[in-house]
């Protein structure tokens, strides 16, 4: 897991060169966003409990997955939803922090879309229900906040999809 400041670092070195205008210019981004970033982290941290919660709340209006025959009908499986929304939430903040979404790549979606096929766990579904935690994120943590946060769950919707 890398942030954005050694990425820009390590690709600099691999080709023996000093970082160029455009690099410097991601890095100043970076860091002027860093405040923003931090603060959001700390309300995620605060309201994981209730973006999750919310989050399935959501998702679950517009489907029958928690009854007889759906996907999230018994305990478990609902359990295992509500376990799964809370590590999208936590690895899309580790991301949002480090301003690499390639961190999503190496400990959440590599694999993921293989593995929830052959556990017969609806893919869609689970697009639905990140889109919603992006609009619930965005609600809690404001606009600004909401959209940095909005490009990593937004990474894991294209990488199920």
């Amino acid at each position: 897991m890398q942030d954005a400041i050694t990425t820009l670092i390590n690709t600099s070195d691999m080709q023996g060169k000093y970082l160029d205008d455009s690099s410097l210019d991601n890095l100043q981004n970076y860091f002027r966003s860093g405040d923003l970033r931090a603060r959001a982290a700390m309300s995620v941290s605060a309201n994981a409990s209730k973006i999750v919660t919310k989050t399935v709340a959501k998702a679950l209006l517009y489907t029958d997955i928690t009854a007889p025959g759906g996907n999230m009908y018994t305990c478990r499986r609902y359990a295992a939803c509500i376990r799964d929304m809370d590590y999208f939430l936590r690895y899309a903040t580790y991301a949002m922090l480090a301003g690499d979404p390639s961190i999503l790549n190496e400990r959440v979606l590599n694999g993921l879309k293989e593995t929830y096929n052959s556990l017969g766990v609806p893919v869609g579904a689970t697009v639905r229900a990140v889109q919603s935690m992006k609009e619930v994120a965005s609600e809690m943590l404001g606009a600004e906040a909401g959209q940095e946060m909005g490009v990593y769950f937004d990474h894991i919707c294209s990488g199920l999809s």
